[in-house]
């Protein structure tokens, strides 16, 4: 038997308008020639020389020029002293080939996913952050029993939604009337206090997962635990879901610390 889970929100965003304002994109034009100059040294394959990028791409000659020393500074762009040219370099193929693996590694992630849904007999979620607001589904693996939850990817929560949300508060530098507002405009399942939605920050903060006790969704019970970055920033959650009600304090509990470790393994995986 399948049971499929369909979250409901308000149609609003989740953040207020102060931190709306701050996230928005800002152009900054020494980054749009930054990124204008390495696509065009990709997709030249030739070396150029410093004068001929600017005239090309309509830069500045000094601009570009300061550019192209901080781009060699950081290994993403290769001069060659004799010619005085500049060509695509080797941390540049680095970073495409990490993006080109993305994928490689979620197929890496999902027997550790599986393993841990057949362990316990829930479904194992993976969310991505998505800026400052929002998180997405990107995998799911679903107990081998009779009975599962079906979480649909590419699936969009708020941020401070769910067992997530949990992790996730306090981390985006909102004040508290700011966190209030964003609470105010997700739409519970079941009612939850602000005063208690805290508690519950402060205790996943302290034992390193959290969870959302029907909140989220009717019937639902959804443990989370943080998949981190180098920076120590939560780039991924890896979230557990199962019926409400079907498994006591303890074993909660024991789920709760497999949820953590497997995050703590995913971080290997993903950096």
């Amino acid at each position: 038997m399948e049971l499929q889970v369909t979250p409901r929100e308000k149609p609003k965003t989740a953040l207020p308008a102060e931190a709306r304002s701050a996230a928005r994109a800002v152009i900054v034009r020494p980054v749009v020639n930054a990124v204008s100059i390495l696509r065009y040294l990709a997709q030249s394959g030739t070396p150029e020389r410093a004068a001929d990028i600017a005239r090309k791409l309509s830069i500045n000659s000094s601009t570009c020029f300061n550019i192209l020393r901080t781009l060699v500074a950081e290994d993403v762009v290769d001069f060659n002293p004799l010619s005085k040219t500049y060509s695509a370099g080797l941390g540049l193929a680095r970073l495409v080939e990490q993006l080109v693996t993305r994928g490689q590694r979620i197929e890496l992630a999902s027997p550790l996913m599986h393993d841990l849904a057949a362990e316990f007999g829930v479904t194992v979620t993976l969310w991505r952050r998505l800026g400052t607001d929002r998180i997405v589904l990107i995998r799911s693996e679903s107990s081998p029993t009779n009975l599962h939850i079906n979480m649909p990817t590419g699936q969009r929560l708020p941020i401070l939604m769910g067992a997530s949300g949990r992790l996730f508060t306090g981390r985006l530098g909102l004040n508290d009337e700011q966190m209030r507002e964003a609470f105010d405009q997700i739409r519970w399942a079941r009612p939850i206090s602000f005063e208690n939605y805290l508690a519950e920050v402060t205790l996943a903060r302290r034992r390193g997962w959290a969870s959302d006790d029907g909140y989220f969704a009717n019937g639902v019970l959804a443990i989370a635990a943080p998949v981190c970055d180098p920076t120590g920033n939560i780039a991924f959650t890896v979230s557990t879901v199962m019926i409400r009600g079907d498994r006591d304090e303890a074993q909660i509990d024991t789920l709760g610390e497999a949820v953590r470790d497997l995050g703590r393994q995913l971080e290997s995986v993903f950096f």
